[in-house]
């Protein structure tokens, strides 16, 4: 089957970066994270609780300080003892408080991601083909990992210490209020210095945040493609290149990282300066008024500490924020996943699959184009009916239309005109899931998975039995050879079948076919890896097979169909010729032609 997927290496522009892509423009774009936070609102209340303990415990502290200050020049000297064993079951509770914030807030961080993970995964697993025309595979699995990684940290460690920051904040600047309003006053004054740099480079460092994320996908899917075609790159020589157009890549995100650490370096040296600045400004002040008797000696510490308190909540509130632009580049990646709308869609109200069909499929003037090549017609008015139980195959040369016709009928792409019925229902009034349950396909390139053969072998029917599997091999002639293996039907059979040979993939991918037992066998270019015997004994399962379901073939070996019911000649997306094998070969034209070549070919080789 042509794959119609357009992966070539870019290195000119991130994936993330065409036009068509929405940037990050506010925080706000985290809100997207609240429906999957929202199940575990108790667990959330629990750890708000702990953080405003904590946080409160820890405005405690410099009081408990200043009393015991204060207590070494007071007639409350006898006190201090007490003094000493409050502070010590202040910082106790402090500890507990701690603990049970990490615990809740890293909890629920891992579970709202794993949420988010099986969201997007289930959604991009659902998706048509003409979705990963556009689209790398290996950028949606940098969204999948990278990116959720990046709100894992978020909300299991950033968003606490940025509210637990804020309640310190904001209490430490009451408190100092109460200490000294007039020290409160001057500290007052350096905030807008601080504000107006995190605004400024903190929208810069969000448009950073995104590229460079954006950088990392393209890394990622540049990585997957060569990996998953290694043995052709390798073939080619080609690992060079691959390699340089990999570096290429990874250095474009290099550098995009570094503008954002950069950019956030610069922010924090500014924050943290202008804070210290003004404590020493405060602790200048302070120390005067001390001299002069206005304030003790304990409330001079006490409210230094909140200072301290106040501007180490600033300058992690800078730090934090920009974490959280990262992240919001990164809940707007998800969310745009979730949000893709697909060119194929099940109906809002699906009729049901008739019952007692027996497989009758109508193809009424089908006209198509595949979304990547819309001036090319694929499809041009194509009619004809498949009755139930009759074998029906399609030849013509390469990019005739022919496998085109399972794309549409598997409901991979919905045509531009015309319309497909089964036993009567059109497709697109039933869901995918339902009439797809009705059909086996064996594709012209099977997909192995990384399991054991038998596993494979089940993917066809997930409850059926050992002994079914085995049948349904011994029926394709893949018993044999899967015997022969080390472990047998339990052997590990590499990533991608990468331990079997094109026949023996094609073989489990007919045993898989034949264990669906569905009314309807789709079936393209099924025997084309195998060898003389194995094709003739494959064939001979799928004649049986065939008995009273209907089939479908697609074949440039016209050998394999010549038993068919029906052969319908593809030409230029049109059907331009039907019938016997017997009944073409005696009309001439197309099919003449290519039985001529094959089997004078044939009889040559012989």
């Amino acid at each position: 089957m042509t794959s119609q997927n357009t992966t070539s290496p870019k290195v000119a522009a991130p994936a993330g970066a065409s036009e068509d892509r929405a940037k990050s423009r506010r925080i706000g774009s985290l809100r997207a994270l609240l429906p999957f936070m929202a199940p575990y609102s108790a667990m959330i209340a629990a750890a708000i609780a702990a953080l405003v303990l904590t946080a409160i415990v820890s405005l405690t502290l410099p009081l408990a300080v200043r009393r015991v200050v204060d207590g070494f020049e007071s007639e409350a000297a006898a006190l201090l003892d007490q003094y000493f064993l409050a502070a010590l079951g202040i910082a106790s509770l402090l500890a507990l408080g701690t603990g049970l914030r990490y615990y809740l807030v890293t909890r629920l961080g891992e579970r709202v991601v794993a949420d988010i993970r099986k969201a997007v995964f289930d959604r991009m697993i659902a998706m048509s083909p003409s979705f990963y025309e556009k689209i790398m595979t290996g950028e949606v699995l940098s969204r999948i990992t990278t990116d959720t990684t990046l709100l894992l940290s978020v909300i299991s460690s950033s968003v606490s210490v940025a509210l637990r920051n804020l309640l310190i904040l904001i209490g430490g600047l009451g408190l100092m209020m109460v200490t000294s309003p007039k020290l409160t006053g001057a500290v007052l004054l350096i905030v807008p210095l601080i504000i107006v740099p995190i605004v400024v480079l903190g929208r810069r460092l969000r448009n950073l945040s995104r590229e460079n994320q954006d950088w990392i996908a393209e890394s990622s899917g540049n990585a997957s493609e060569a990996l998953l075609s290694v043995q052709t790159v390798q073939a080619f020589t080609h690992e060079r290149a691959s390699a340089a157009d990999f570096d290429l890549v990874t250095e474009k995100s290099f550098d995009s990282a570094k503008k954002r650490i950069a950019t956030r370096a610069v922010m924090t040296v500014i924050v943290i300066a202008l804070v210290f600045a003004g404590i020493v400004g405060v602790l200048w002040t302070g120390a005067r008024d001390v001299r002069a008797e206005v304030m003790s000696v304990g409330e001079l510490i006490q409210f230094l500490i909140y200072a301290i308190m106040v501007a180490g909540s600033v300058g992690a509130l800078s730090e934090i924020w920009g974490e959280l632009q990262r992240a919001s580049g990164a809940t707007e990646r998800l969310v745009e996943l979730l949000r893709t709308t697909d060119s194929v869609a099940d109906p809002a109200q699906p009729i049901a699959l008739p019952k007692g069909g027996r497989g009758e499929i109508v193809f009424d003037h089908l006209r198509f184009s595949y979304p990547t090549r819309p001036e090319t017609s694929a499809l041009d008015g194509v009619s004809f009916t498949i009755k139930p139980g009759e074998t029906v195959a399609l030849v013509g040369p390469s990019g005739a239309g022919k496998s085109t016709i399972f794309q549409l009928l598997l409901r991979f792409y919905d045509p531009v005109a015309g319309r497909i019925t089964l036993d009567g229902a059109d497709l697109r009034e039933m869901t995918r899931a339902s009439f797809r349950a009705a059909m086996a396909m064996v594709p012209q390139d099977p997909v192995i998975f990384a399991a054991s053969a038998r596993e494979n072998i089940r993917f066809g029917r997930p409850d059926a039995t050992d002994a079914e599997v085995e049948e349904a091999a011994k029926a394709a002639a893949a018993h044999d050879f899967l015997t022969a293996l080390p472990k047998g039907y339990d052997t590990y059979v590499g990533e991608r079948g990468l331990m079997l040979s094109g026949g023996q993939k094609q073989r489990i991918a007919i045993a898989r076919a034949i264990l669906r037992d569905a009314p309807i066998l789709l079936l393209d270019e099924a025997t084309s890896a195998l060898d003389a015997e194995s094709e003739r004994a494959v064939q001979d399962a799928v004649t049986r097979l065939s008995e009273g379901r209907t089939t479908l073939i697609v074949a440039h070996r016209l050998a394999t169909v010549k038993q068919a019911d029906r052969i319908l000649v593809f030409e230029a997306g049109k059907i331009v010729a039907e019938g016997t094998h017997d009944s073409l070969v005696a009309q001439g034209g197309l099919y003449a032609r290519l039985a001529r070549l094959q089997f004078t070919e044939g009889l040559a080789a012989e």
